[in-house]
């Protein structure tokens, strides 16, 4: 069993940034890939980013490129998503999510680990 606590959301007005991290417990291991999804009210939770076992490589959904960056720490079993130049519309809820397979990397199913979740804001 994998437990992931995230904090580091808040209120920040548009164009500034934030930076979240995910701190990982119990039998995580370099075999994991972790993400970050996100939630809006009313919406689908839906894929910001993942990376790699190794660190070495993030993917991320369209939206997100340029503006955020995935990064992971395994000798601290965190994983960070510094989020620069928000944009009101990126206001949501945004969890972290672990799995031991490399399939389906931006597939919700396919996560069996999850934190609770920390709420981001962006004014305008």
């Amino acid at each position: 069993q994998v437990q992931l606590v995230e904090s580091g959301g808040g209120l920040v007005q548009a164009g500034g940034s934030l930076r979240l991290s995910c701190v990982a417990s119990g039998r995580i291991s370099t075999n994991h890939w972790m993400a970050w999804f996100r939630q809006a009210p009313g919406k689908e939770r839906e894929f910001v980013g993942a990376v790699s076992r190794s660190g070495g490589d993030a993917y991320y959904s369209d939206f997100i490129k340029g503006r955020f960056t995935i990064s992971r720490d395994n000798a601290k079993n965190t994983m960070y998503l510094q989020m620069d130049s928000l944009k009101p519309e990126d206001t949501a809820v945004y969890y972290c999510a672990a799995k031991a397979t490399a399939q389906g990397i931006a597939v919700i199913q396919f996560y069996d680990s999850w934190g609770q979740g920390t709420q981001v804001t962006v004014s305008s």
